[in-house]
């Protein structure tokens, strides 16, 4: 069965639901999958940050590959993060995701150890025809250390496996450049990370968002980037105001894992899945967990 094209819009960055620190929620996995499909996001995107990929075996990254697939069916596309340390697992990650059907996969920069952008440009040039599907670069250096200078970017322009880039750096300069640069590959598609850069980087010319609040109401941020794409400025306002208003769930806790805390937090609260994380990381407290009860239950969506 052919890839399906990545598309504008929304793509949820899926948590991983567990019901241990190694084992697969399946039956929040299919909540998941239907919640977004209701939804109507673009896309699904399994094992990235707030899907805790690094944080997981790989008998449990193939399990969740294999089972995602079969449950979206090719309604929307899945893309698979594929980050890794070591460059044949992202190869081999690659190839079990497209036997298991997926449409593209996800690389951000090796992390660990930080590589130099020289080393990075090659790095991408010996991996990127070993990969096959289609690739979405991913921007991510708050986690990994390493920014995709855009000189690097333009140094693999050249590479039709390369579809879409999305950047979370919240680094505004560097989503003009990317902008820019796009002018040298206008099929690629650029989305944005942060929830409440969404509205402002679709009206100015980006595709969409790749937008960890959609596990929790994929409608808002579907309507919020069709309102953004039509300019309709008043809807914007009021969309952006409940964004905001849901990212405060994100200021609760400490630490990078905070977000994905919230979010899992909330999905459980909402009877989507189990909150369990993956080690080392704990699910919120019962006094954090009621705050974000506060927070979505004074969102009225």
């Amino acid at each position: 069965m052919a890839n399906q094209p990545l598309s504008d819009g929304i793509i949820v960055p899926m948590i991983t639901p567990l019901v241990s620190h190694d084992q697969l929620d399946h039956e929040g996995l299919e909540n998941l999958v239907q919640h977004f499909i209701s939804g109507k996001v673009h896309g699904i995107f399994a094992l990235g940050s707030t899907g805790e990929g690094p944080s997981l075996s790989y008998s449990l990254r193939i399990d969740l590959i294999e089972r995602l697939c079969d449950l979206v069916n090719k309604r929307v596309p899945v893309l698979i993060g594929i980050t890794d340390t070591a460059f044949v697992e992202s190869i081999r990650m690659a190839q079990f995701a497209e036997k298991a059907g997926a449409d593209a996969v996800v690389l951000s920069t090796p992390y660990y150890f930080p590589a130099g952008q020289t080393e990075l440009r090659q790095y991408l040039q010996r991996l990127l025809p070993l990969l096959p599907l289609p690739v979405v670069l991913y921007n991510m250096p708050s986690l990994t250390k390493v920014w995709y200078h855009l000189s690097t970017i333009e140094s693999v322009i050249g590479f039709k496996q390369i579809v879409a880039i999305k950047d979370s750096s919240g680094d505004k300069e560097y989503l003009n450049g990317l902008l820019k640069l796009r002018k040298q590959r206008p099929d690629w598609k650029l989305f944005v990370g942060p929830e409440s850069e969404l509205i402002e980087f679709t009206t100015r010319g980006g595709n969409g968002g790749v937008s960890g609040g959609a596990n929790v109401y994929p409608k808002l941020f579907v309507e919020a980037w069709l309102a953004a794409s039509k300019n309709e400025s008043e809807t914007c306002r009021h969309l952006q105001s409940k964004i905001e208003s849901l990212g405060k769930i994100y200021e609760i806790g400490k630490y990078a894992s905070r977000h994905i805390k919230a979010t899992k937090c909330a999905a459980k609260l909402l009877g989507l899945c189990d909150d369990a994380m993956a080690e080392p990381f704990n699910r919120f407290y019962p006094e954090d967990q009621q705050k974000v009860l506060e927070i979505i239950r004074g969102l009225d969506w």
